[in-house]
């Protein structure tokens, strides 16, 4: 499997496209201001305890206060508590030692939140789901760092290993190494990507995470809650920490900045690999280049096409997800339950493709086309799991029931990925008629002649596909001949997708926009 990343960088936030095999499986939005996502550790304050939820609400700078389970406390909690407290006063130069601090005893795990929290004390915690409609954060007291190789979990001296490498020796190799590097009162988690790795390479990655909890340390002292300690890396590298293998064979980026610290970070991380990343300069937006816009398009909205001609519908609703197959004017043969098999096993495979896309969480429900055949059955039901094991999500898929229908419980970590496909004409305003094209090629030459009598040269005019075809038609009659040979200067004239059909704007010989 080929595997692409494709960065779009813009002013407003960065977009980013995982593409497997050319088909796009993962759409990511890195907003500018962006707070409270995944992985953030914030220090907040205990507001409110609610003995009937077991629960407590914090606040940590969201309009809504977050909020924090018993179950999500871990059972160091009371360790947590203490080094927040000292970590907040502590006037020590460069922090105290960690390595000797006492950890506290675990609470049970039928324990009631007022029996831990009360006093609404100070807290370290970590967003462990983003806000999502009308709710603010969920927050997990469960601390974790996650590098590459390792993730570290403060407050004990576990080492675990991924289930993941199977091979015993592989195993215990790992555990030997990491546990004669780990400092005490820190425990480690090799992650399946450790497989193979040297004791260096592990030992750097360690390092840089242990030095990640000396930060959290630092930013503690003399805080005043609600106040963010530490955010998770931008999506760009926490999507390269988590995914880059040697299935990856290209990531372009359209921005200087993004470019050299992915460079440099595959340069830290995997030094082989760093000739996969590339600078797009290329003038057309990226996502178009790469018909990363054509699938956008064709895959948000409510009715999804699949190649064979059949097609789902997906509903939404407050509680859960509807997912509606219909076999269209698929017809391979006279067998219904062949076709029926067949389209089905093509929908699952999109399903479960829209699901990473959209970024689905909760309860979905899968309406397929009825089958008789309980071997059919189970052979959707298998294909489905397979489908779903490159989702990182945690989720449950569940045999058919007698209704024809599939369950699926997918996590739900951050806000859904929506995308309107349909919107008000800008050009008409929803009327159906527009301006005729005769007074639109007026308008810009009007314009390319007062900019021509600024002194302006090199211009370029950018216009939607469907006005740069008329514009262009004809060798020598077109309308874009005609205003070169009228004003003796080099004119070009570039197509943009993202433009209404009556858009148009100038650029200079650097490519800067022209401001009319």
């Amino acid at each position: 499997m080929n595997k692409e990343l494709i960065i779009n960088a813009a002013p407003q936030g960065v977009e980013i496209a995982l593409l497997e095999d050319k088909k796009l499986v993962e759409l990511h939005n890195e907003k500018v201001d962006a707070s409270f996502g995944v992985g953030d550790l914030y220090l907040g304050k205990v507001k409110k305890l609610i003995p009937g939820l077991n629960a407590a609400f914090v606040d940590v700078g969201f309009e809504k206060d977050a909020f924090l389970h018993y179950t999500d406390l871990s059972p160091y909690v009371r360790s947590i508590l203490k080094f927040t407290n000292e970590a907040i006063n502590d006037k020590t130069e460069g922090g105290f030692d960690f390595s000797k601090f006492k950890v506290e005893p675990e609470i049970v795990k039928t324990g009631k939140i007022t029996e831990v929290l009360n006093g609404r004390p100070n807290i370290l915690v970590q967003i462990l789901k983003e806000p999502i409609a009308a709710k603010g954060p969920r927050l997990s007291c469960e601390l974790s760092l996650p590098g590459r190789f390792v993730v570290v979990t403060p407050f004990n001296d576990i080492v675990a290993v991924s289930r993941k490498i199977h091979s015993s020796d592989e195993r215990k190799r790992l555990q030997k190494i990491i546990e004669a590097i780990k400092p005490k009162n820190l425990g480690v988690i090799v992650r399946t990507a450790a497989e193979g790795k040297h004791t260096a390479e592990l030992h750097e990655d360690l390092l840089s995470l242990i030095a990640t909890w000396k930060t959290i340390q630092t930013n503690l002292s003399n805080a005043v809650p609600p106040a963010k300690i530490l955010s998770e890396q931008g999506k760009t590298t926490s999507i390269l920490r988590d995914l880059l293998n040697e299935d990856f064979n290209k990531i372009v980026v359209n921005d200087k900045n993004i470019f050299a610290d992915a460079k440099t970070y595959i340069q830290r991380i995997a030094p082989d690999k760093t000739e996969i990343v590339s600078y797009y300069n290329n003038g057309s937006p990226i996502f178009d280049s790469f018909g990363i816009t054509k699938q956008v398009k064709a895959a948000f909205g409510k009715t999804v096409n699949m190649p064979s001609g059949a097609y789902l519908i997906v509903e939404h609703t407050e509680a859960l997800h509807v997912i509606d197959v219909n076999s269209g004017y698929k017809s391979v043969s006279n067998n219904q339950e062949q076709n029926a098999l067949e389209t089905n096993l093509e929908a699952a495979e999109e399903i479960a493709r829209q699901l990473r896309l959209r970024d689905l969480g909760g309860i979905i429900v899968v309406d397929f086309i009825d089958m008789k055949l309980m071997e059919n059955k189970k052979k959707l039901a298998d294909a489905m799991e397979q489908f779903m094991r490159t989702d990182r999500a945690k989720h449950a898929v569940l045999p058919i029931s007698k209704f024809g229908l599939m369950q699926i419980t997918r996590q739900r970590m951050k806000p859904e990925m929506n995308i309107n496909t349909t919107e008000i004409c800008p050009s008409c305003s929803g009327t159906g008629k527009i301006s005729s094209t005769l007074i639109l090629e007026d308008e810009i030459e009007k314009n390319l002649s007062y900019l021509i009598m600024q002194k302006h040269k090199g211009l370029t005019v950018e216009v939607h596909p469907i006005l740069y075809a008329y514009l262009t038609k004809g060798i020598f009659s077109s309308k874009l001949g005609k205003w070169k040979r009228k004003y003796k200067q080099r004119i070009k004239l570039k197509e943009n997708t993202n433009y209404h059909l009556t858009e148009f704007h100038f650029f200079d010989e650097s490519d800067e926009e022209i401001k009319l």
